[in-house]
């Protein structure tokens, strides 16, 4: 690694933690202005911040990105309205600092608070996706942290014009710049750097491919929040609704493919297989490659390749269990913990697909596709995580916040 990668990492570390020490204590209404002022600084400047994409969009395609990939990829100004509304709604939400999580009295006359507190700076390392400078930055913000952003090299153009729009809303605000840094380099040295940058960074969030966040996991001294795979499995319960079950699988299918919450492998009732034949066959009229398990028709006969295979691509595998527990079974061996749902009208089956599997997100007779921290109503997520320490599932601001104990006596001893 060249000094000058580590030197620039080393200063753009000292300059967060200081700003997180102003961050932490910084007044709910000067984090809400900053947001707002964000807001309308990308709106305003969209037709700049596209002309940025068109750059990146070409870089993409020069480098080979698949369909998908460049979709993650592409701004238009419905993407950056959709931006605007997140980090309106990150802003008008409560601010979770100084919450109060727990209060109690002891016999021993000590009165005790556990409230919400900042976890420090922040380190966000994506691909593709632009809008993920906004996001991160607006969660990160509101939660009193300070952020240290490095995106992919296809979206350095436009994440460049994202942050300096959210900039614009730092300084509108009075509150230091540094607390939103984006590393200006597309040298992968620097993210190295931050992956080891322990006096400065207090957790790492990766957001992208397997090879990305595996690398991350893999050398990362800081702290991971993260999730490897979006395994996502959609289980066609013989009790389902004919209706809503087509409706819900072409929507988790294809709204968009190349997403973490997208389907990726229909596991059909032995009860329902003519339903879930039928829904396959939606599927394939609608461009969808079918890899087709035993007793099922599709495009192609699935290997054992295919389960446990995250597509990110119209591809989906299909495959029949014997029952709801088949299905549990077939997820346990095959999840990624991410987010897996089942479609049915019977509330025990769906109470044990609940109960037995232990995804960070479970749903009932909805799309997979809205696995995501702004359905949720987190105005914006900054990724999934799938480990089960400290966050879980969609990461939104309060989930970027640790906690502390206020203790208060009067005059008080222990025996």
């Amino acid at each position: 690694m060249s000094e000058d990668i580590k030197d620039m990492m080393t200063e753009i570390g000292r300059r967060a933690r200081v700003a997180a020490k102003t961050l932490a204590f910084a007044p709910a209404p000067a984090k809400e202005q900053a947001l707002l002022a964000a807001a309308d600084a990308c709106w305003s400047r969209r037709d700049e911040i596209i002309a940025a994409n068109v750059k990146d969009m070409a870089f993409g395609r020069d480098k080979g990105l698949s369909p998908a990939m460049m979709d993650r990829l592409m701004l238009d100004e419905d993407r950056i309205k959709g931006m605007c509304d997140g980090l309106r709604a990150v802003a008008s939400q409560n601010d979770p600092v100084g919450e109060v999580l727990a209060e109690w009295d002891q016999p021993s006359g000590l009165q005790i608070r556990r409230v919400r507190t900042p976890l420090g700076v922040i380190g966000v390392i994506y691909e593709s996706r632009p809008n993920v400078t906004a996001d991160a930055g607006a969660l990160c913000l509101k939660a009193g942290n300070a952020v240290i952003l490095r995106g992919g090299s296809e979206s350095f153009h436009s994440a460049g014009l994202i942050h300096e729009c959210l900039q614009d809303g730092l300084r509108a605000a009075g509150l230091p710049e540094d607390a939103i840094q984006r590393v200006p380099t597309r040298d992968r040295a620097a993210v190295s750097e931050m992956l080891t940058m322990t006096d400065y960074v207090d957790v790492i969030v990766p957001r992208g491919g397997k090879g990305l966040v595996g690398l991350v996991q893999r050398e990362a001294r800081v702290p991971v929040f993260a999730h490897l795979e979006g395994i996502v499995h959609v289980f066609l319960d013989k009790d389902a609704d004919p209706e809503k079950a087509a409706r819900v699988v072409m929507n988790a299918k294809t709204r968009r493919t190349g997403i973490c919450g997208a389907a990726e492998c229909l596991l059909v009732h032995r009860d329902a297989v003519q339903l879930g034949q039928s829904i396959l066959d939606d599927l394939m009229a609608a461009g969808v490659e079918v890899h087709a398990g035993e007793g099922l028709i599709g495009t192609i006969a699935a290997t054992d390749a295919d389960w446990g295979k995250e597509f990110l691509d119209s591809i989906i595998a299909a495959k029949i269990v014997d029952d709801v527990d088949g299905a549990i079974e077939h997820i346990n061996k095959h999840s990624s913990s991410h987010t897996d749902a089942i479609l049915t009208e019977n509330d025990e089956a769906a109470s044990k697909f609940f109960t037995q599997l232990d995804s960070a997100i479970l749903m009932r007779n909805a799309s997979t596709q809205f696995a995501d921290g702004g359905e949720f109503g987190m105005g914006a997520e900054i990724g999934i995580a799938t480990g089960k320490m400290h966050a879980r599932g969609p990461v939104g601001a309060a989930q970027l916040t640790s906690f502390k104990y206020l203790v208060e006596g009067d005059g008080t001893t222990r025996a």
